[in-house]
């Protein structure tokens, strides 16, 4: 326990170190300031606008942003689902894999790796070929991370700016994002990766045989350069089916520390990018700080409820308390919950351990944090910009208390910006309770359940929660290729993805309008503990009222029933 203890120190002390010189960084790349990659990537920045007839100097309102960015995902995900069905024809396929199939497959999975969500209800090495994972799925990993990105970015100028009608240029955020900031650390991290031993190749399949006299094929790959722009990107979506838990994605207890690490780095540097950017440090401190405390209160509750184990299982003498099932050996207890908790608040969803065989509240946590939304650092700009729709709601409450006009960073929050935060805060939630109830009551839904009891409702409700959160971890114990939960799935994670991001920019667009006001006597801070405090506080709160009801059928009655000797 106490060396796990230390991982879990030496993970933050890391991620803050790394986090600070980074958020300077995207601050600079934001704010087209001048960085050592200049010389290098301006021309190759202006060769692309100039090759796409994009205009860099012209600005854009929330509503041309938006246009942009919903016309450019479109396509995006159209390209991915051709690809995807013609692949039987394209090259780089050495196992001559034909397309994806059925339909509705293919649909999800475009729908999916557009959204951020990664979600994938097909085995990898047997479905997609290595152009389809490079040139559908990985490509799609910068794109749908470079979207979160400037979103985060046009944000921050609408709450920094003021009077102005714009809020930046999509495009010019977009293509920003990868090169100055995606790309470069891509391929630091992919080279780690091949150091420690994940493959990277455009080799056949082997076919080996075992001690016993059995075949088995071992699938091969270009898998480090997906893997590092997957957690990078907080995309998730394995090259393997067993994800992080596989030697050739996840090869030592070295990768599985960088690999959290470089999970949460964006998102913990965007924050810092805010305080750079709003010229009040003090400002990305308080919202990075209840980021910290709150994925504090999530890793030691999935932490000690694996630590406890099952009870059932070491009564038969199958397990030991400390149980194991689920949990990959190379990395233990401490690694597999430290992985859980960190890709479920950071809507990544890849695994190196089964969250299925987890203890019921070991994962209640993970599922918990899915359901409160991208705020717990969160995607790459999703975190930042959910996180930011909870202060706005603070703002509100706090004024509301006080009997004052609510207001952040001098501008003065009203009913539109209220409604917009609210919005943005109740849509993949609403989705995430309608899809589960229907899933819950009809044959198609029932019938991909494989445990019975408390356990398979938490299984739909985890899907659900996943597509919606655009996180695309899953239960592994539904069986989700069908036409019902494909399309389902689908439409939660489009309204989880754009059903969000739509109501952000229109805050910011109006938010961008305000004039600042330096602040008065009755000013509430949002620098401090108090802040901290409260807005932690109403993220709990807000949680619980949502979703307590469907966490309590679930993880808390199949918790109780397995402290009773129960089993189904």
């Amino acid at each position: 326990m106490l060396s796990d203890l230390i991982v879990f120190a030496l993970f933050l002390i890391v991620l803050l170190v790394l986090a600070w010189p980074l958020g300077k960084y995207l601050a600079k790349v934001s704010s087209f300031e001048k960085t050592i990659f200049d010389p290098l990537l301006r021309p190759v920045e202006k060769f692309i606008y100039r090759l796409c007839a994009i205009n860099s100097e012209q600005e854009m309102t929330w509503k041309q942003y938006t246009v942009a960015l919903l016309i450019f995902n479109i396509l995006g995900g159209l390209a991915v689902f051709l690809i995807e069905i013609l692949q039987g024809s394209l090259p780089w396929n050495p196992q001559n894999l034909p397309g994806v199939n059925p339909w509705h497959l293919a649909f999800n999975t475009a729908i999916s790796f557009m959204t951020n969500t990664n979600w994938q209800s097909y085995s990898p090495e047997t479905t997609m070929s290595y152009f389809t994972q490079m040139a559908a799925l990985t490509v799609q990993n910068f794109k749908s991370a470079a979207t979160g990105l400037a979103v985060a970015v046009a944000l921050i100028r609408g709450l920094t700016r003021k009077t102005t009608s714009t809020i930046g240029n999509f495009w010019v955020d977009l293509v920003r994002g990868v090169l100055w900031v995606l790309l470069p650390l891509a391929i630091v991290f992919t080279l780690l990766l091949v150091q420690q031993g994940a493959i990277q190749n455009l080799s056949p399949y082997l076919t080996v045989h075992t001690l016993d006299g059995a075949t088995q094929n071992i699938a091969q790959g270009p898998t480090a350069s997906q893997e590092a722009i997957k957690m990078l990107g907080t995309n998730g979506g394995g090259f393997f089916n067993a994800n992080s838990a596989h030697p050739f994605e996840n090869p030592t207890p070295l990768t599985n520390f960088l690999q959290v690490l470089s999970i949460f780095l964006i998102p913990a540097a965007l924050v810092l990018a805010f305080g750079h950017m709003a010229n009040a440090r003090q400002q990305g401190y308080a919202v990075l700080a209840t980021m910290v405390l709150l994925f504090a209160l999530m890793l030691a509750g999935t932490y000690l409820s694996e630590l406890a184990g099952n009870p059932i299982l070491a009564g038969m003498g199958v397990n030991s308390p400390t149980a194991m099932e689920g949990k990959e050996v190379r990395f233990g207890i401490g690694g597999s919950a430290l992985f859980a908790t960190v890709t479920t608040a950071a809507s990544c969803g890849a695994v190196n351990s089964m969250h299925d065989s987890f203890t019921p509240l070991g994962g209640f946590f993970p599922l918990l944090q899915i359901k409160l939304g991208e705020i717990i650092f969160g995607g790459v700009g999703a975190g930042f910009y959910g996180m930011m729709m909870f202060v706005i709601l603070v703002m509100f409450i706090v004024g509301l208390m006080v009997g004052r006009s609510p207001e952040y960073l001098g501008k003065k929050i009203e009913a539109r910006e209220t409604k917009m935060a609210t919005l943005a805060i109740l849509i993949p939630s609403v989705f995430i309770l309608a899809g589960s109830a229907i899933a819950s009551v009809v044959e198609p839904g029932t019938a991909a359940i494989a445990n019975p009891g408390p356990h398979g409702l938490t299984e739909i409700v985890y899907a659900f929660a996943s597509a919606a959160g655009n996180n695309g971890s899953a239960f592994a114990g539904l069986n989700t290729n069908s036409l019902f939960y494909n399309l389902m799935l689908s439409l939660n994670m489009l309204v989880g993805r754009f059903g969000v991001i739509i109501p952000v920019l229109a805050l910011a667009g109006s938010m961008a309008e305000k004039r600042i006001s330096p602040p008065g006597l009755g000013t509430f801070p949002t620098t401090g503990w108090l802040f901290v405090t409260v807005l932690t506080g109403v993220i709990l709160i807000v949680g619980a009222l949502t979703f307590l009801p469907v966490l309590t059928l679930g993880p808390v009655v199949e918790e109780l029933l397995m402290l009773q000797g129960t089993t189904f």
